[in-house]
């Protein structure tokens, strides 16, 4: 019974790290596209996680919405923030202050 255990709990955290790692692909790539879309630099090319939780999709299927933290610049000098939320590897939203215009959301 242990050993069973034990190997539900090793599939599940073997699952849940590939899960987290598709899921920040996705985000570093809409990231990357809406950066380019708006002549804007992504820094350090990677997110960190601000927010992990569970939701359902439009269908009530279970997933985990995460919503990762990135900077960004528009010349080099100054980093601002922005943020993407995901739900499974699905991008909901990115969000990113344009020069010289409000702040835009792109939906995927």
């Amino acid at each position: 019974m242990l050993e069973t255990f034990s190997l539900l709990l090793l599939a599940a955290g073997a699952w849940f790290l590939w899960d987290s790692l598709k899921a920040r692909e996705a985000a570093n790539a809409a990231i990357r596209e809406t950066c380019q879309q708006h002549g804007l630099m992504f820094l350090d090319d990677t997110v960190g996680l601000s927010s992990l939780r569970p939701a359902r999709d439009e269908h009530g299927h279970a997933a985990l919405r995460r919503v990762y933290r990135f900077e960004y610049s528009e010349t080099g000098d100054q980093r601002k923030a922005g943020s993407i939320a995901l739900l499974g590897a699905q991008v909901l939203a990115v969000t990113v202050t344009v020069p010289q215009t409000a702040t835009i959301q792109s939906l995927h």
